[in-house]
């Protein structure tokens, strides 16, 4: 098994703690937690937990922390605002592990907003020649279980219906082209083609209102790196 020490492209190790989590000393045991701002109708969007906001700047729409940021463990309330106007969007709880990767996704729209917090399982994780490995999450407004397919070689290693607010687990697939596509059959259909290299972990996001006259916040499909397995 890939041991935690074995995912890299982390900016901070995870037994200290990020300047933006709460002021503590640095010996405390610590999770990682990548943030997404998901949310169509929201420009920017502030992650806070226990009141204590992640980053000094907003999240754009489809913007990501860009790393695992170190946090304080234990049971805590994740929080989203709005920006500007700092207005509460949605909390919830979740009870983080040391030495343990999350991601926050903040995903709705008008006015129907949620924080969705996932186990990133990359200690389950291990390396195989050839192999990357992908995840999907379906944060498209108002979407009633479009099918989401990804393809390797012509083959499809992903093929399902996933309802709002969907997380896939991280499945291995192999290094190179890939093929993604979600689809209802109706007002939802988008490709995309991604060149995965061996041994990433990537997160696929199905992002989007099918009903935006505004291009940019039409449906799109965009991916991101988590890390990469490096050990065995």
């Amino acid at each position: 098994m890939a041991s935690l020490a074995g995912i890299v492209l982390l900016s901070l190790l995870l037994w200290s703690c990020s300047k933006f989590s709460d002021d503590n000393n640095n010996d405390t045991p610590a999770a990682g937690l990548m943030s997404f701002n998901l949310v169509p109708d929201q420009s920017g969007v502030y992650i806070a937990l226990s009141g204590n906001n992640l980053s000094n700047v907003p999240l754009a729409y489809t913007s990501y922390s860009g790393i695992y940021q170190s946090i304080f463990p234990g049971d805590r309330p994740v929080q989203s605002f709005s920006y500007p106007g700092d207005s509460a969007l949605a909390q919830v709880n979740h009870v983080f592990t040391p030495h343990k990767y999350y991601s926050v996704f903040v995903i709705g729209a008008n006015g129907h907003y949620q924080n969705l917090v996932t186990d990133d399982n990359f200690d389950s994780l291990s390396a195989i020649s050839g192999k990357a490995f992908i995840r999907y999450v379906n944060a498209i407004a108002d979407s009633s279980k479009p099918i989401v397919s990804i393809a390797a070689n012509g083959n499809n290693v992903v093929n399902n219906n996933a309802s709002f607010g969907a997380v896939s687990d991280f499945t291995a697939i192999d290094a190179g082209d890939v093929a993604v596509r979600v689809n209802d059959g109706s007002s939802i259909d988008a490709t995309r083609n991604i060149t995965l290299e061996q041994n990433k972990v990537y997160t696929v996001l199905l992002v989007g209102n099918p009903a935006a006259a505004d291009t940019t916040k039409a449906v799109q499909i965009k991916y991101i790196t988590n890390g990469t397995v490096t050990g065995q």
